[in-house]
């Protein structure tokens, strides 16, 4: 699994990995198998930090599929909002970073 410029930047740790996931996959509603395997976090260390982002509003649960609760980030609470905004900031700012130093080599 390649990192992002957010994780390469921010670190690589669980929470940021679903995030990134997250951010990137925003249109979807996924089932926590899914994030799991798409973040790259094992389901056991999902499951730890899980009930904290439900408890902060960080995620929502938007439907069930048969067993299968279906989430999103919760695009209206305030630290979904700044994480993005960094995430995007932070993403900008490397690629920006990285066009400079090519047009420097050639």
């Amino acid at each position: 699994m390649e990192k992002t410029l957010f994780l390469e930047i921010m670190g690589d740790t669980p929470v940021l990995r679903v995030f990134d996931f997250l951010i990137l996959n925003e249109e979807f509603d996924q089932s926590m198998t899914d994030i799991a395997e798409g973040s790259g976090v094992g389901y056991s260390t999902l499951k730890l930090f899980w009930p904290t982002l439900e408890e902060q509003g960080i995620v929502t649960h938007l439907r069930t599929v048969g067993k299968a609760k279906m989430y999103k980030l919760n695009e209206t609470n305030p630290i979904v909002k700044k994480v993005k905004e960094l995430y995007w900031t932070v993403t900008k700012h490397a690629v920006n970073e990285q066009v400079q130093e090519k047009m420097l080599v050639h």
